[in-house]
């Protein structure tokens, strides 16, 4: 599909809806300061899900806009209104938990809209400088959010950690970017494609690795995993949960389109790259979640497998192998939500609980509580006939289509390991005694939970829609 170069407000109506509301709720949250919490928070979840209409009604063309440094393209609009889905049920989480006051601050929606706002930036970033803009800008709010739990001293370990490896990989993507535009002379993807088509020297390679390096750590992936388990557990439930969800599909797409678009002209030089990642990512994170026990950290490593399984459908190169990354992270999303989901109301009288232990007896005390994060844990385990199955299948068959056979192996295999912790959880739930049973779950969880749960279920049963969108929106990228 060829690019059309019309430089239109409505290109860019989601970004605007985005900042135009963070900016207007930044005022009205300047005067009337804490009375204004719950309008902040109740109008910036309304604006989220205008914003993911507004990219799911966008026309189906392919456009460019500010000199080409800015698309939409069906492969922006599919990811956008995952990412703006994502952080609304982040949002949600929040809501749910400002109870506790850890979140309870009017500042909190805005840092959420601004930095998905970035990560919508991100997703339609068509040159190296419009990447970083979008990179950085959703940096910033993130930092922020990981130790907005000012009074907990894990959450402001949390974000200091982020906050310094954050900056180490951001110098590092700059650099690459340096490299890359030194060496080509472009800063356009399409521009980059063509120079590294032509001529690839030593430096292109370098460029391309720094780079690499910076993306590598958005998406949480090995070697720059090392802030993941941390940030998970030290920042409040719903701020975790933001970068699970919303955070990762963003960089995922991110790293899909510079790397498709441009340097896919020649795969082999960055292939060689994703495939070390991605075996590196499944199995750190199928082995070292086996003996955690807090859940928050189990997650963090799960994530970190997650992002594993979506670049063997990167590594593939190939439009089928795009469509597995899109099905993936998107239903990555909605088992994201539901799990955290389950582990904020995860709550006693004495306060929250977040180890394994604590879910003994839960299918005796809470049936339909158990139910639902049983339903969760199966499809991350990727247990037919439920969504998580399907996000594997497509990835590792595009993987074996491109002859990437022992990738797909060792995918599967460090699948089945991962299978264990996630079963070791429903067998607590279902086989071990506790006496313990959580505070009634509010209206907001039980939304959230019945939402995540209906998704994965019908989308391993019916998976055509989710399956014909994402293929829409892969062919758009090549």
């Amino acid at each position: 599909m060829t690019a059309v170069a019309v430089p239109t407000l409505a290109t860019i109506l989601p970004e605007l809806v985005l900042a135009i509301g963070a900016l207007l709720l930044l005022m009205v949250g300047a005067f009337q300061g804490a009375r204004s919490v719950n309008l902040v928070h109740g109008a910036s979840f309304a604006i989220l899900i205008i914003a993911a209409l507004a990219a799911a009604f966008q026309p189906a063309v392919t456009v460019t806009s500010f000199n080409g440094a800015f698309i939409a393209d069906d492969f922006s609009r599919f990811m956008k209104v995952v990412t703006l889905l994502g952080a609304a049920a982040a949002l949600a989480l929040a809501i749910d938990d400002m109870g506790g006051a850890r979140t309870k601050r009017f500042e909190f929606a805005i840092l959420v809209l601004l930095s998905a706002l970035g990560m919508l930036l991100m997703i339609s970033a068509n040159d190296l400088i419009a990447l970083y803009l979008g990179l950085e800008l959703s940096s910033l709010a993130l930092y922020v959010l990981a130790a907005v739990d000012r009074e907990n001293a894990k959450a402001s370990e949390a974000g200091l950690k982020y906050f310094v490896l954050g900056a180490l990989s951001s110098g590092m993507l700059l650099y690459g970017a340096s490299l890359i535009y030194g060496f080509t002379g472009q800063v356009g993807f399409v521009g980059i494609a063509q120079a590294f088509k032509a001529a690839t020297g030593p430096g292109l390679i370098f460029g391309l690795v720094f780079l690499m390096a910076g993306l590598a750590f958005k998406i949480s992936a090995v070697p720059f995993h090392m802030w993941t388990p941390d940030v998970y557990e030290g920042a409040p439930t719903p701020v975790t949960t933001y970068f699970a969800a919303a955070s990762k599909v963003a960089a995922m797409a991110l790293t899909t389109r510079v790397l498709i678009q441009g340097f896919g002209g020649d795969a082999s030089q960055w292939r060689q790259i994703v495939v070390f990642i991605s075996i590196a990512s499944m199995a750190l994170g199928s082995f070292a979640a086996i003996g955690q026990r807090n859940l928050k950290r189990l997650m963090a490593y799960s994530s970190i497998g997650h992002a594993g399984y979506a670049l063997v459908g990167l590594s593939a190169n190939t439009v089928d192998g795009v469509n597995g990354v899109l099905v993936y992270m998107a239903i990555y999303m909605a088992m994201t939500v539901g799990t955290f989901a389950c582990i904020l109301g995860m709550r006693t009288k004495d306060g929250p609980v977040e180890t394994i232990d604590d879910l003994a007896g839960l299918s005796k005390s809470q049936p339909g509580f158990a139910f639902v994060l049983m339903v969760l844990m199966f499809s991350l385990a990727g247990v037919p006939p439920l969504a998580g199955f399907w996000a594997k299948w497509y990835v590792f068959s595009a993987a074996v289509d491109a002859g990437l056979v022992p990738l797909a192996v060792i995918g599967f295999l460090t699948s089945v390991v991962g299978a264990f912790y996630y079963l070791r959880v429903i067998k607590v739930m279902y086989f071990d005694d506790g006496p313990r049973r959580f505070e009634p779950l509010s209206g907001v969880l039980k939304a959230l939970l019945a939402i995540s749960a209906a998704i994965i279920i019908l989308a391993g049963l019916i998976p055509t829609p989710i399956l014909t969108a994402a293929a829409a929106a892969a062919k758009s990228l090549f």
